[in-house]
């Protein structure tokens, strides 16, 4: 069985960056009942307009509603599930279990859980197959044994392979409560574990290190692993990063998209190339994680946290002449004319390119592409699609 792989969307532009660069299904947030306080989310148009264009590309939909609920919003949460019946998305992702038992009593919306509940055994799989629930978004700290247990109750199984990781159980910590007054639960999390900390012993004295103290997890990466993940059939393999650009979807989607499919293809070698494409859209450390089982203390970061601003993304494809040669691109960082970059996009993973002449709207000749989203035109003899990205050479 070939597993889904599944992406975040913060909106309908990641939405459909998401859906062209591979993904088999995209993750959304409403306006309501979401955890992502912050991010831009879907209104119920807009879910409808993704729903449409990912079912047009046999894609699906999930959109989560995995908040904890009180009193005051339960009243105008059977709408809302109805709503999203009316629109047909595929799945709801949920934490709180009023959420499903309303889904199965007032709609015939299939329910995902949420890695919320920090699903980690295979009883609790059991007790949520009878309630009903469709799917199970493990916790991320399963290891590769329990998943396999886990599977052999029946329900179909999601997990983690690539993004951030949560300090506590996943969604459970309460410090950003406590110090900022933001619930966590409730879409808000200020991420108190990246802080800075001063470290103190028994005496109250600060302990010096090389830089202050944090509990920082680094990020998960399961490429490494991908083709023993591949045939342990799990369902569906699930990117983190609602709140990420199209840039780094994009590139995160491609690589495990070529990695799958090679998997599939019976042509899977390990690729380090594919690596260090994943590090580079990332600001800290990605690793293995919980999955093998080796959770050590080199899975934080403690006094030597080091996070890297990226600026490899360069140029949004917007349009290509295919008779002029000349492609149509967005600027997205500082470029200039005899930089060695790279095009990438859903049917490539890379084509170098030297850049020569730059254009600008006025069909004027400039050597330095340098202002936010910048229109500009370049000759390009290799055919581009509108969507493709221009990165530094990697």
């Amino acid at each position: 069985m070939k597993p889904e792989l599944l992406a975040p969307a913060g909106d309908l532009e990641r939405l459909k960056i998401a859906c062209l660069y591979g993904a088999d299904a995209v993750y959304i947030g409403g306006s309501l009942f979401g955890l992502r306080a912050n991010a831009v989310n879907f209104t119920i148009e807009e879910i409808k307009e993704g729903v449409l264009f990912a079912h047009n590309l046999n894609k699906k939909v999930y959109v989560t509603v995995n908040i904890v609920l009180h009193n005051k919003e339960v009243k105008f949460l059977i709408d809302y599930l109805k709503q999203l019946d009316e629109i047909k998305v595929d799945a709801i992702i949920v934490s709180d279990l009023t959420v499903l038992a309303l889904a199965k009593k007032h709609t015939n919306l299939e329910v995902h859980i949420s890695t919320q509940q920090s699903t980690l055994n295979y009883e609790a799989v059991e007790c949520l197959k009878n309630l009903g629930a469709t799917r199970v978004v493990l916790g991320r700290e399963t290891t590769k044994e329990e998943i396999k247990e886990i599977q052999k109750v029946g329900l179909e199984v999601e997990i983690f392979i690539h993004g951030a990781m949560c300090a506590s159980y996943s969604g459970r910590c309460v410090l950003s409560n406590y110090l900022t007054n933001r619930d966590a639960n409730r879409g808000g999390c200020s991420q108190i574990c990246r802080w800075d900390f001063d470290l103190l012993d028994e005496n109250k004295n600060i302990i010096k290190g090389d830089k202050n103290f944090t509990f920082c997890s680094k990020d998960l990466s399961l490429l490494k692993h991908i083709k023993e993940i591949c045939e342990m059939n799990i369902t569906s393999l699930k990117i983190e990063g609602r709140m990420r650009s199209i840039y780094y979807i994009a590139t995160v989607v491609s690589i495990y998209r070529k990695a799958i499919d090679d998997v599939y293809n019976k042509n899977y070698t390990y690729n380090s190339s594919y690596e260090n494409i994943l590090s580079r859209v990332a600001n800290r450390d990605s690793i293995v994680q919980f999955f093998d089982g080796n959770y050590q203390e080199n899975c934080n970061y403690y006094n030597n946290r080091v996070e890297v601003s990226n600026q490899d993304f360069l140029g949004l494809v917007l349009d290509y002449d295919k008779d002029k040669k000349i492609v149509k691109l967005e600027q997205r960082n500082y470029f200039k004319k005899g930089d060695i970059v790279e095009f990438f996009g859903p049917n490539n993973l890379g084509i170098t390119y030297q850049i020569n002449d730059i254009y600008d709207i006025d069909n004027n000749l400039i050597d330095v592409v340098r202002h936010p989203k910048q229109i500009v035109y370049l000759k390009v003899d290799f055919p581009l699609e509108k969507n493709d990205m221009m990165r530094i050479k990697i």
